[in-house]
């Protein structure tokens, strides 16, 4: 299941802390697409060993974030099936 988290309009630090939030809660099976006003990069080395994302960028030059578990394979091709060539991190 996708679950979808606009931080977009969000103040600095909050967006960071609902993404964790909602990243702690995934399951195999689950994605977090996360529209964000910026490339997280805090947030990536926060998640590094246990998940794996993709960054793309989205209408209106907001970036478009895909975050699954790193075991999660059949989670990994459907992401890349949604984004087409995006950069797997």
């Amino acid at each position: 299941m996708v679950i979808n988290l606009d931080v977009s309009m969000l103040e600095p630090c909050e967006p960071l802390e609902r993404t964790l939030e909602a990243v702690q809660a995934l399951a195999l099976g689950d994605c977090l697409h996360v529209i964000h006003s910026r490339e997280p990069r805090m947030l990536f080395p926060m998640l590094e060993g246990s998940f794996v994302w993709k960054v793309g960028t989205a209408r209106l030059g907001r970036f478009e974030i895909y975050i699954w578990r790193a075991d999660d394979a059949e989670m990994a091709a459907r992401v890349q099936a949604l984004m087409g060539n995006a950069e797997a991190c």
